[in-house]
């Protein structure tokens, strides 16, 4: 059974792809999740003012289970830098982030040493990650 009150993180980083990740910053009807990204400006890292128009970063949490379509819808947009996309994702039982990457225009999963994932469709939209190298594991 699914659990309806899981959470996943999700940050998205990108060069030159303000225009594009701009829309979901806001609500939209159409999308299948109804959370949205919050814009990260170099402001958060020099702890100063309003920071510069340039951003890079993008972070939301999924407090349902409701986020299956984003990978798709990201890897669906016309990103200035495709080469410069990186999709960092954390469903709660997660032992780390995930990293994600565009090949040939689709979001893959780019394999971190010491970690294994386990698909569970009934809990996780992308399964776990999980450290092999815990040492209660």
């Amino acid at each position: 059974m699914a659990h309806v009150s899981r959470y996943a993180e999700v940050i998205v980083l990108a060069r030159g792809a303000e225009e594009v990740m701009e829309p979901l910053t806001r609500p939209a009807s159409e999308r299948e999740w109804h959370q949205c990204f919050t814009r990260v400006d170099d402001s958060v890292f020099a702890g100063t003012g309003p920071g510069s128009q340039e951003c890079y970063a993008w972070v939301v949490q999924f407090t349902r289970h409701n986020w299956r379509g984003l990978l798709v819808h990201l890897e669906s947009l016309p990103w200035p830098d495709p080469y410069s996309v990186q999709v960092l994702l954390r469903d709660e039982e997660d032992d780390c982030f995930g990293l994600w990457m565009l090949y040939d225009g689709r979001l893959t999963e780019v394999p971190l040493p010491h970690t294994s994932r386990r698909l569970a469709p009934g809990i996780s939209v992308t399964g776990t990650l999980s450290r092999t190298d815990r040492a209660d594991t």
